[in-house]
């Protein structure tokens, strides 16, 4: 899969698990210590974020960091 389409896949997780624990992306920033803009650049898919900020973003939303790379 090109790398293009895993990052939107990997944003599509992250966006989808944000919305159904009712979080914004200004709270998601603040408790994961990540710039807001960064958090809508990953939930785009623009940018690669590190496996840290995953595991960071996994934690503030309670899965395990399988569910958000689930399918990419």
């Amino acid at each position: 899969m090109e790398e293009k389409n895993r990052l939107k896949n990997l944003g599509i997780n992250v966006k989808s698990e944000r919305l159904r624990r009712n979080i914004s992306q200004e709270k998601l920033a603040e408790l994961t210590n990540i710039s807001r803009n960064s958090i809508s650049l990953i939930e785009t898919g623009k940018i690669n974020p590190t496996i840290l900020k995953m595991i960071d973003i996994a934690n503030v939303l309670g899965v395990e960091l399988s569910t958000l790379i689930k399918g990419i």
